[in-house]
């Protein structure tokens, strides 16, 4: 499997991350504990990850009602391997009761912030370190010029933004190079797509997150499907609604048709037009479940030809969806 550079780092990584947000956070409860720790570690050990995704927010409730931090379970998990993995985590988020964001990026919040992921992560500096969201109230400038003290001080090795526009990615790596960003990117939400001829100018690495709708795209999810545990946000999302499915079941069609080609399953060709399409493009499923890291993972290894994107491409083109996000993909 041929890795990736991360940006203009030292660090080069396999072509699928894992998104660790979901073992404590917005699926229901939280995994147990040891069993977090052990499906992470044996993402490693077991199967080849080596980027590993998660942030100061990610947050969720145990069976016994206590608090259970994501950033812990991957500090935890990944300690023996340390040297040998890459760790993401993030700033400037808080969820609120409804579920909407409270946004801060403001510098003492931050400084805050680092040292709460480090001590929770257990590890010394963080390799790459992302803003979550855009604060409307705080320049990029300042944030950037934040982002340079924490490398000198050694507390970060790179940094990157969540959910960035062209305007404030520019203005902040002009302060501070940014070395990736992470945005919402799918077959089925493909809105920022506009952003990767500056990521290709300013060597950036696109990293994406919900590579599969949050779930749409693996083949696992049906109109029939139920969303019912306390705390899961699938079940307020447009594309798991019933009209929401009926446009998507051309999408899905399609997925299947490419996998029976392919010998491959649907979340793998999902994954792999995205890996295919640009050699900067990183994405970063998550699941709870250890097989379907494996099947994530060996997306990896599957070729798709340029001829084979255009034309999954000018089918998309064609769609209109209803996804969590954003526009539709048409």
């Amino acid at each position: 499997m041929e890795q990736r550079r991360l940006g203009e780092t030292n660090f080069w990584i396999n072509p699928v991350g894992l998104g660790c947000m979901g073992f404590s956070h917005a699926y229901g409860k939280a995994v147990e504990k040891n069993e977090a720790i052990k499906t992470i570690r044996a993402a490693y050990e077991e199967v080849g990850y080596n980027f590993f995704d998660t942030a100061e927010c990610y947050t969720g409730e145990n069976i016994d009602g206590t608090i259970s931090y994501n950033e812990e379970l991957v500090g935890e998990a990944l300690k023996p391997v340390r040297d040998k993995v890459i760790i993401a985590t993030k700033f400037g988020v808080k969820h609120n009761p409804d579920k909407s964001l409270k946004l801060d990026s403001n510098p003492d919040t931050i400084r805050k912030s680092i040292d709460g992921s480090l001590k929770r992560l257990g590890i010394e500096n963080i390799d790459l370190y992302y803003q979550h969201r855009i604060d409307p109230k705080v320049e990029p400038e300042e944030v950037a010029e934040v982002m340079k003290d924490l490398i000198k001080e050694g507390k970060i090795k790179s940094w990157g933004i969540s959910e960035a526009n062209e305007e404030y990615l520019r203005r902040a790596h002009k302060v501070c190079p940014v070395t990736a960003i992470e945005n919402r990117y799918s077959m089925a939400a493909r809105w920022h797509a506009n952003i990767f001829p500056v990521c290709e100018e300013l060597k950036i690495t696109f990293v994406a997150f919900s590579p599969m709708a949050n779930g749409l795209l693996t083949g696992a999810v049906n109109k029939d499907t139920k969303f019912t545990a306390e705390g899961d946000y699938r079940k307020d999302m447009p594309q798991f609604t019933e009209s929401g499915m009926a446009k998507a079941q051309e999408l899905l069609d399609l997925l299947n048709k490419l996998a029976s080609e392919k010998n491959a399953t649907p979340a793998q060709i999902s994954l792999a037009w995205m890996i295919c399409e640009k050699d900067f493009i990183i994405p970063i499923p998550g699941s709870r479940k250890l097989h379907r890291l494996k099947e994530n993972f060996g997306a990896g290894n599957i070729k798709l030809s340029a001829q084979e994107l255009a034309d999954i491409n000018a089918k998309l083109d064609t769609m209109e969806l209803e996804v969590f996000g954003g526009h539709s993909a048409k």
